[in-house]
């Protein structure tokens, strides 16, 4: 079936540079699973919460649309990536003891792969969509990130995109929606790895579709004039959101 494959270009890079997931979140996905037996992570991209979650349950399913994006996922024993859309994972009728998404749910066709869900979830399986939005890093960065992020990049974003940044607010979740704790994703990135970071947004590669490889430079040189010495490892944190249920 037809996706909107934003990241596919960026495969490589997109592994090397995205944020991991905490070990305290997979520890609570595994605490709200009925079981730790398997865990079906849809829209995987090439690994970021997959490899977390291969630490709380003793077999990982994670599919991706983009056969690239699993192509460049690492080799985890209990690990089978599977090139295959979020709605039409291939797993066995109930046989998965939680269902979840990170940072991939707001691209998928939600009516189907919540049936898939419902499908594949063992009883009383779980169910999980977690996003995170803008980073914070010092008032000074941020400005300089955000006058990219909505002025030069502000026609590229995808409509999708609005999802993550109002933390899945709007997102349609037909469920009874169980509280989490609040999480959230942090990291210790000199220059050189956060502009990696920002080559990898979506944004930024319509942009340069659109306007040349070159059309961020002027921006890239405003935050690094603002972050100082290029070599200075400076700490992120991103706001996590989870939606989390229950599927019967």
């Amino acid at each position: 079936m037809d996706f909107k494959d934003h990241f596919s270009g960026v495969a490589r890079g997109y592994g090397e540079a995205r944020p991991t997931y905490p070990s305290a979140l997979a520890r609570w996905l595994g605490d709200l699973a009925p079981a730790r037996g398997l865990a079906l992570e849809c829209g995987c991209g090439s690994g970021q919460l997959t490899r977390t979650l291969a630490h709380a349950f003793a077999r990982v399913v994670a599919t991706d649309a983009s056969a690239k994006q699993v192509a460049a996922a690492p080799t985890i024993a209990n690990v089978e990536w599977r090139a295959a859309p979020a709605e039409a994972s291939g797993l066995p009728d109930g046989s998965a003891d939680l269902v979840v998404a990170a940072q991939a749910a707001h691209w998928f066709d939600l009516p189907r792969f919540y049936a898939e869900a419902r499908r594949v979830g063992a009883p009383g399986a779980a169910l999980a969509l977690i996003a995170y939005g803008r980073f914070f890093v010092a008032p000074e960065i941020d400005a300089a990130v955000a006058a990219y992020y909505d002025g030069a990049l502000g026609a590229f974003w995808p409509p999708e995109r609005v999802h993550p940044e109002t933390g899945y607010r709007d997102l349609p979740f037909p469920f009874a929606r169980i509280a989490a704790p609040a999480f959230s994703l942090a990291a210790e990135w000199d220059l050189a790895r956060t502009l990696g970071y920002f080559d990898t947004w979506s944004a930024t590669v319509a942009l340069k579709r659109a306007k040349g490889d070159d059309a961020p430079k002027p921006f890239y040189d405003a935050i690094s004039r603002a972050w100082g010495d290029p070599s200075a490892v400076r700490a992120f944190a991103w706001p996590v959101t989870v939606l989390a249920a229950r599927l019967g």
